[in-house]
């Protein structure tokens, strides 16, 4: 399957692209979201950010940090508090399996795309990751530029 079929029924609402850089992606998860009436709204406007959000495990349960989900413009005093902690809903084993790996292995829950399916239910894809050291990071810099080079040559050859 490629990335294209991937996210043909996705409608991307948030995209944490520096994750990428900063970390090494061992394993992708999908996870739903306990969310309130006025954050969906707000994410169907396309608002949000998963910029130094982090998952972390509390009491058996995983929960979403520091996500910026912005306050509803059409809604009054019902609105909800925007950096608020959310509910991720995953299946026991998978909560048991992240817990396990983040305490045993040093590793990190990041948050990649924040996403409505095909059935328009909001989901988040997150990944289990280790943090890139500086060296890691200019590698994957020095490869990025060379597979752009790359491509523009193969371009203008035909």
């Amino acid at each position: 399957m490629s990335k294209k079929d991937k996210d043909a029924g996705r409608k991307i609402v948030a995209d944490n692209r520096k994750a990428r850089f900063s970390f090494e992606i061992l394993e992708v998860f999908e996870a739903g979201l306990q969310l309130l009436g006025t954050e969906v709204k707000s994410l169907r406007e396309g608002k949000a950010s998963l910029g130094e959000s982090y998952a972390t495990v509390e009491d058996n349960e995983l929960y979403l940090i520091n996500c910026h989900i912005p306050e509803y413009s059409q809604a009054s005093r019902f609105n909800h508090e925007p950096r608020r902690s959310r509910r991720l809903l995953m299946h026991r084993r998978e909560i048991d399996r992240l817990a396990g790996a983040v305490q045993r292995e040093g590793l990190t829950i990041v948050p990649l795309k924040l996403y409505f399916n095909d059935r328009g239910i909001a989901k988040l894809e997150l990944a289990l990751a280790r943090g890139k050291k500086l060296h890691d990071k200019r590698q994957t810099e020095k490869d990025r530029t060379w597979q752009r080079d790359k491509a523009r040559v193969m371009r203008e050859r035909g």
